[in-house]
């Protein structure tokens, strides 16, 4: 009888606690889920900083080859928005963090590549495939959310010069 107790106040405690992270996952019109990340090449950076500037999420991973070629992309898309008010963070979903790490270094960017160790932020935005683009507006709400595992989709590119348009 207690073992069974303890069983369903356990089950009960997971289901609460399942419930909140899908509460507080990001959807498209709500506020973009702050967080605090490591960046690879040292410091950390906090997206509540960014308030007022259109910030282009993307999650990756080192052994996901169209992301590769995204971050390429948005490499280039930073380097042409950057006065615009575009600031792009790639946040990695390795599990193999020195991995990760090293990926950062032989892949130089215009933007901090990020490294979700615990993959919290990746649950509040609710990522399940790769690469994922995530816009946020310049008063911090999340407009657009994108899955693009061909590589084939650059939606974004027009959501981004949209945003950038948009007056705060």
């Amino acid at each position: 009888m207690i073992r069974m107790f303890g069983r369903s106040c356990a089950l009960a405690l997971l289901v609460a606690v399942l419930g909140t992270c899908a509460a507080t996952a990001a959807a498209v019109g709500d506020l973009a889920p702050d967080f605090a990340l490591p960046a690879a090449a040292g410091g950390n950076v906090r997206l509540s900083e960014h308030r007022g500037e259109v910030v282009l999420l993307t999650f990756w991973s080192s052994r996901c080859a169209v992301c590769v070629a995204q971050l390429a992309a948005l490499d280039e898309l930073q380097s042409t928005y950057r006065s615009a008010g575009l600031v792009t963070l790639a946040i990695s979903v390795d599990d193999d963090l020195a991995r990760a790490s090293r990926f950062a270094r032989s892949h130089p960017a215009r933007f901090p590549l990020l490294l979700d160790r615990r993959k919290d932020v990746s649950r509040a935005y609710r990522i399940e495939r790769l690469p994922t683009t995530v816009l946020i507006d310049r008063r911090g709400r999340v407009r657009f959310l994108q899955a693009d595992d061909r590589g084939s989709d650059n939606s974004y590119v027009a959501q981004v010069r949209a945003l950038l348009d948009d007056p705060l």
